[in-house]
């Protein structure tokens, strides 16, 4: 077993490795090959390159005595469509890579299981989820398994209980129109999937399955906006992107549609949803919302993180009000170059489901870093969702392309206030961005922060859209003290 990194032996690390950090406001020139990382209050505790494959969504679990980093690409690129898995020295469609971070200073490679043939958004296994078998009701207590998509068009359930040798264990439904980012119950094995069925009208929608026993799934049912179901005209609501439960014991999901327009959050009733009518009409659609929030045109819900019971210090003397709900919106931009709408951070007061509102929001100045001329996309994309102890309710982390991970207090999520950020060094692996001037392609290359996660140690794990791997990160300063860090 590898021992666990303490905090001297890592900092001693990552002063070893030479790396130096910006403290001053970010650079006013695009970064170049070479050039430092930018940090405030964040520091670079470990990296793995993921074998140059463009990443999504990395999932920490602590599986026995081991942390292992479970991390979802996206297609390759029509340069490199297969990078090499340096374990075998075989070519591989991007998929799905394993990695151990149980020394963070010093991650481990472990697998790469290969995904669907495809370029960017057409291939890979960008959604992964993990649980244990001893947590859900009919599973084997021995073993631990992998939720993922195969594609667009599949997910499936892998035997990971050895990290190092992922096993096939079944498909749970195939021949989709399109997946994205689901979400999986590990106490009672419910698991939400987004999933582009025929006949609905639109290409992400929801499919509720009981993966309790994941070597035999049960399709629960069908579930979208009033709109979007087989049969219905008019205008099509947008689609699915993702949705996070609060499980039984708080009754309900929360559904984010759009991506970057259109934004939809839906407040849903778990158990209206699971037991109540299943074919889906409108009226049946509409049974299980408590609540819903329609946004701007120009304005997606790529993540709807719940942060529920939130006392507010502030409130703290006031007679009602003192303890409220909250849903953290994140977007998602899409174009390079700031060509569209700039895509932000929205925080809604849920107390009253029936009337969400919109108090306060996040964003990044774009003059502290030029980041309209730096290249790739600028703007919110991702939120980290653990809700271990360590930073929920405290510190969320926003990844934001070529401004990095961003570092936000939200005690007061009426007054959101970022207290640190990275941006990591691009490589010789970071792949260009492109946007059309006249014509004509202009390309740069840019960092793209993805998607990032924690675990229960307090260290963040941040992944890159083109190519430059996996940093893992911790807080100092006076981030790490908001944060009630020694």
């Amino acid at each position: 077993m590898q021992r666990r990194v303490s905090i001297r032996s890592a900092r001693a690390a990552s002063a070893a490795a030479g790396l130096m950090i910006l403290t001053l406001p970010a650079l006013a020139q695009a970064p170049k090959i070479g050039d430092p990382p930018e940090a405030k209050n964040m520091r670079l505790v470990g990296y793995n390159d993921l074998h140059g494959r463009s990443a999504y969504q990395p999932t920490i679990h602590h599986q026995g005595s081991r942390y292992i980093a479970y991390i979802g690409h996206h297609g390759g690129t029509p340069e490199v469509p297969k990078p090499v898995n340096r374990l075998t020295g075989q070519a591989e469609n991007n998929g799905t890579s394993i990695v151990d971070v149980t020394d963070p200073a010093q991650p481990k490679y472990l697998a790469h299981i290969p995904g669907l043939q495809g370029h960017y958004e057409e291939g890979g296994a960008q959604m992964v989820r993990v649980c244990d078998g001893k947590t859900l009701s009919k599973g084997d207590a021995s073993k631990t398994y992998m939720l993922r998509v195969f594609g667009g068009r599949a997910h499936e359930i892998w035997d990971v209980t050895d990290p190092a040798k992922p096993a096939l264990l079944t498909k749970i439904v195939e021949g989709l129109k399109d997946t994205h980012k689901s979400w999986w119950e590990c106490d009672t094995g419910i698991a939400y999937l987004v999933s582009g069925v025929e006949g609905w009208r639109v290409k992400r929608m929801t499919q509720v399955f009981d993966l309790s026993d994941p070597s035999k799934p049960v399709h629960i049912r069908d579930f979208g906006l009033v709109g979007q179901e087989p049969g219905s005209a008019g205008a099509v609501p947008t689609e699915l992107h993702g949705a996070i439960s609060t499980g039984p014991q708080g009754n309900r999901v929360y559904f984010g549609y759009g991506t970057n327009k259109g934004g939809v959050l839906q407040i849903v009733d778990r158990e209206k949803l699971l037991n109540g009518p299943k074919e889906p009409t409108a009226e049946n659609l509409r049974y299980p919302v408590v609540g819903q929030l329609d946004m701007l045109p120009f304005n997606g819900a790529h993540t709807v993180f719940p942060m529920l019971k939130m006392p507010i210090a502030e409130f703290a003397k006031d007679k009602d009000g003192k303890v409220r709900d909250f849903v953290m919106i994140v977007d998602e931009q899409i174009l390079n170059e700031c060509q569209e709408a700039r895509q932000l951070v929205f925080f809604v007061d849920v107390t009253i489901e029936s009337r969400p509102m919109v108090v306060s929001n996040f964003s990044v100045p774009e003059t502290s870093g030029n980041f309209c001329q730096r290249g790739g996309r600028f703007g919110s994309h991702s939120s980290n969702e653990s809700m271990a102890p360590v930073f929920y309710k405290k510190i969320a982390f926003i990844a934001y392309f070529n401004a990095g991970v961003r570092a936000v207090d939200v005690h007061n999520p009426y007054q959101p206030k970022e207290v640190g950020y990275f941006i990591p060094s691009i490589t010789e692996a970071t792949d260009k961005r492109c946007i059309k001037v006249d014509g004509v392609d202009r390309c740069k290359t840019a960092i793209q922060s993805n998607n990032v996660e924690t675990d229960d140690r307090g260290y963040i794990y941040v992944v890159d859209r083109a190519n430059t791997g996996m940093h893992i990160l911790e807080l100092t300063g006076e981030a790490r003290a908001i944060a009630g860090l020694q």
